[in-house]
């Protein structure tokens, strides 16, 4: 006989305080959060979050609520990130990717190879002649991006990743208009580490 079945609403908020709940990953979980939407957005409202649901894109996630006014803020469940500048970068390049390919692909999902996000990024990095140190660095981010939930590995295809949709909700229009801008500036400042870097290695 087979035991019972676990509660879907506990099922869906420990999904979601873990992190970013998608479609593809647990289709039964999707459904179900969809229908338990409304209990979702109450139960965690009494912690400070909301529940930021794209139903077109696949995504859910929990962020942390404003306060309302004359309300103190309370302690933060959703940490803020610090990403570094070639984190930020990569993060830049894989959105602007991602509208290029919706803007001329009638499919849905956006598969990079590592040596595609590779190539991508190492444009807006000198010539060095420490290429070893510049992939590790590079595998690094990509890495980090990985455990952040934007990049999917495949199965059983590990240099191959998926731009995950998610994406669109952390990068946003507005940000995305001021890219070429902000990719200047990081190319700037990538720049002056890396002579420093260069310098450093060469005494």
């Amino acid at each position: 006989m087979a035991g019972p079945t676990a509660n879907p609403f506990s099922l869906v908020l420990i999904a979601l305080m873990r992190g970013v709940t998608d479609r593809e990953s647990d289709p039964g979980l999707w459904q179900s959060l969809l229908g338990l939407q409304a209990r979702v957005r109450d139960h965690v409202a009494v912690l400070g979050l909301e529940l930021i649901l794209d139903d077109a894109e696949g995504y859910a996630y929990l962020r942390q609520r404003p306060a309302p006014d004359g309300e103190s803020e309370l302690p933060r469940l959703v940490a803020r990130r610090q990403l570094g500048y070639h984190v930020s970068l990569l993060l830049a390049l894989l959105r602007k990717k991602l509208v290029e390919f919706d803007a001329t692909s009638s499919e849905s999902r956006l598969i990079l190879s590592r040596d595609s996000i590779v190539d991508m990024t190492r444009v807006f990095l000198p010539d060095t002649t420490n290429q070893a140190r510049t992939m590790e660095r590079i595998e690094s981010h990509i890495n980090k991006i990985v455990e952040m939930g934007f990049l999917r590995r495949l199965r059983g295809k590990g240099d191959q990743f998926e731009v995950r949709r998610i994406l669109k909700a952390f990068v946003d229009a507005q940000w995305l208009g001021q890219l070429d801008q902000r990719l200047a500036e990081y190319r700037t400042h990538l720049l002056g580490d890396d002579v420093a870097e260069v310098a450093h290695e060469q005494n």
